[in-house]
């Protein structure tokens, strides 16, 4: 199953991260902070992100942004050893 961070996903919906906190009423830096590390992000602001995203929680990443990428990363180096192999 394929993840995607908060930012992924919002972007994906086009929308800006003033469009996103002035639909939430939540403030440009949460909005920011939690696409930058979801870990502890707050039930309600998480339902209500996935709720204007449309998106399943099961296909976002939680946690930092970096961790994130940093796992991308290394899948794809391993898919292509994996591929070099073949």
């Amino acid at each position: 199953m394929f993840k995607i961070t908060l930012r992924a996903a919002r972007v994906n919906r086009g929308l800006t991260l003033e469009e996103v906190a002035g639909i939430l009423k939540k403030s440009v830096d949460t909005i920011r902070k939690y696409e930058k590390d979801s870990s502890h992000i707050p039930r309600d602001l998480l339902v209500s992100l996935l709720k204007l995203y449309q998106v399943p929680d099961e296909h976002i990443f939680f946690g930092p942004e970096s961790s994130f990428h940093g796992f991308i990363h290394s899948a794809c180096k391993d898919n292509s050893v994996l591929q070099a192999a073949l």
